[in-house]
C-alpha cells in the first residue's frame, strides 16, 4: 500500500470497536494498536506499569490528581515537576507514543489518538450500538450476568467520557474529531469495516487496496 492510511476509532464499550480495528489492520495488512500496545511501549521507555493502573483507579472528572513519586520520562519531553499530575504526564507519554506509531500506516484504538493526530490526515470513526447488544457482548466476554455487565459498562464509558473530554475539550461521541458515527448494532464486525473501507477510499482517494 503505498499511501500512508491512518484510523483512529473511538468507541462505547461493548460495540465491539476493539475487534471491528484489530480485524480491519488485519485486513489492509497494517499495524495495529491499542492500550496494550501502548503500555508495552511506554515500559520500553521505563514507565512504571502500576502508575497506568494507578490512574485507572481514580475516579474523579478532573483527572488532576497528586503526582507518582516515581519520576520518568519519554523522550525527554517530560518534565519532573511536582505541578504535573500523574494523569497529566501519562497523557503527555501516550501522546509521544501515538505519533510515533503514525509514522507508519495503522489503526489506533482510542486513548484520545484523534485528538491527538488532528494535524494529520486521518479516518476518525466512534463506533456505539444499543445498550441491549452491548450487554449481550460484555456478558459473554466477561462472563458476566446482565446485571453486572450493565454496570461493567456504565463504568467503563463514565470513565472513557472523562478521560476523553478533559484531554480534548470536546464531547466523547460527538462529531468533534469524528468523521463519522458508526451504529454496529445491526452492521456487526465486518459490516462496520465495510463502511470504514469506504471512507477510506474517500478520504485518501484510493481506487482500491492492494
Amino acid at each position: 500500500m503505498d499511501s500512508k492510511i491512518i484510523v483512529n476509532i473511538c468507541r462505547e464499550c461493548g460495540s465491539q470497536g476493539h475487534s471491528i480495528g484489530k480485524k480491519l489492520a488485519e485486513k489492509l495488512g497494517i499495524n495495529f494498536y491499542d492500550r496494550l500496545s501502548i503500555e508495552n511501549e511506554a515500559k520500553k521507555s521505563g514507565v512504571n506499569q502500576e502508575l497506568f493502573r494507578a490512574v485507572d483507579k481514580q475516579q474523579t472528572n478532573s483527572f488532576l490528581y497528586s503526582l507518582a513519586m516515581s519520576v520518568y520520562s519519554y523522550g525527554d519531553k517530560i518534565s519532573a515537576a511536582g505541578t504535573v499530575s500523574m494523569s497529566d504526564r501519562l497523557y503527555l507519554v501516550q501522546n509521544d507514543i501515538i505519533k510515533k506509531f503514525a509514522e507508519n500506516s495503522c489503526v489506533i484504538v482510542g486513548r484520545c489518538s484523534n485528538y491527538i493526530l488532528r494535524k494529520e490526515k486521518c479516518v476518525n470513526v466512534f463506533v456505539y450500538a444499543d445498550l441491549e447488544k452491548r450487554t449481550e457482548h460484555i456478558m459473554k466476554l466477561e462472563n458476566l450476568k446482565e446485571d453486572k455487565a450493565k454496570d461493567y459498562i456504565t463504568k467503563i464509558d463514565k470513565k472513557r467520557a472523562s478521560y476523553y473530554n478533559y484531554y480534548t475539550s470536546e464531547k466523547w461521541g460527538s462529531k468533534a474529531y469524528n468523521d463519522m458515527l458508526i451504529d454496529s448494532t445491526n452492521l456487526g464486525v465486518d459490516g462496520c469495516i465495510a463502511v470504514i473501507e469506504k471512507l477510506i477510499k474517500e478520504k485518501y482517494g484510493i481506487p482500491d487496496f492492494n
